[in-house]
């Protein structure tokens, strides 16, 4: 079986081929729009509506051809439906739609988060159900209990801004650029994790969630009073303590709820994923390579490849949502 994933639903164009016995993956591309945003300091969603259109059907056309197999091949296609910018999400699920009514194959709408949770078993086949989640990243921050396949229970989330959002954010309001993650972690590598005491978000009687508004606060408040203007070593110092807050909460929050489930084996995904010092502090856990946690097709082919072997299929009413409710399943 071949399985076409398509992912539209922010600012990465996406397309990848998997094929079964076993699952693997025999191409996964992406089309970033980085140097699109870049001068905003954040995503434009007309613009990256545009974009995709201009980048989807190369971008399959690549994954197909480093697949080296034809259109004809195809026995399914999956494509994200939720949550995203809606206008991006339309440009994948349009073209879905027409491949498989031009083909004559079931297609599959995924969810973006179902996605990120099935990310790390493409690459850890040994691991198995149950195990807790936690995906990470520019829009979401949530923990998760994943009894199996499309069983997935809530444990705990953000209640303001999502983890990448907060590197974001910080990452402007130091003046660095975007995105702000891969950026800050770079210069915390010369800084001192310990050297500014920064506030974690605690939720009253709700111990899983997570508060990060706070914290992208406290930062900004620190830089406004500092005279001088801000040293190379104190930037570096900043980043590193900064991150360190971050990645000491989600680790703290995970490893408790994991504990009190009684699961021994966490997965983490999700863009924040890629961070080194999130890596380094949680040893145990299951990571995807990098090209797994950002935005990417491959993951919505292994959700629509679970779904069509179950006997899943969408109508060709199927639609685009911009919002989903994180307790999907």
């Amino acid at each position: 079986m071949f399985i076409l994933g398509i992912e539209t639903s922010c600012d990465e164009t996406a397309a990848a081929v998997l094929t079964d016995q076993p699952l693997r993956i025999l191409s996964n591309v992406i089309a970033s729009q980085n140097e699109v945003h870049e001068p905003y300091g954040g995503i434009v969603p007309e613009l990256a509506s545009r974009r995709h259109m201009e980048k989807i059907l190369p971008v399959i056309q690549e994954a197909l051809d480093k697949a080296q197999i034809k259109l004809s091949d195809l026995e399914g296609i999956a494509v994200t439906v939720m949550p995203g910018l809606v206008g991006s999400l339309l440009v994948g699920l349009q073209v879905a739609k027409g491949m498989a009514a031009t083909l004559g194959i079931p297609f599959v709408g995924v969810s973006h988060l179902e996605g990120h949770l099935q990310a790390p078993l493409l690459e850890h086949p040994e691991v198995s159900y149950p195990f807790m989640a936690l995906l990470v990243s520019g829009g979401h921050t949530l923990l998760y209990h994943v009894k199996e396949f499309a069983k997935y229970e809530l444990i705990g989330g953000t209640r303001d801004d999502a983890a990448g959002e907060a590197f974001d954010k910080v990452a402007k309001i130091l003046g660095l650029g975007y995105p702000g993650g891969p950026l800050i972690d770079k210069l915390a590598h010369q800084g001192n994790p310990k050297a500014i005491k920064f506030p974690k978000g605690k939720i009253k009687d709700h111990p899983f969630d997570f508060s990060f508004s706070g914290l992208k606060t406290a930062v900004a408040n620190y830089v406004k009073k500092i005279e001088g203007g801000i040293t190379p070593s104190l930037l570096a110092d900043l980043c590193a303590s900064f991150q360190e807050t971050v990645v000491d909460d989600l680790i703290g929050k995970t490893v408790l709820a994991a504990k009190e489930k009684g699961i021994k084996t966490i997965i983490v995904s999700g863009g924040v994923a890629c961070n080194s010092r999130l890596r380094a502090k949680l040893p145990e856990a299951f990571f995807p390579s990098p090209l797994l946690c950002t935005d990417n097709a491959a993951m919505i082919a292994a959700v629509g490849y679970h779904s069509l072997k179950k006997g899943k299929t969408s109508p060709w009413s199927l639609n685009a949502m911009a919002n989903q409710d994180v307790r999907f399943c």
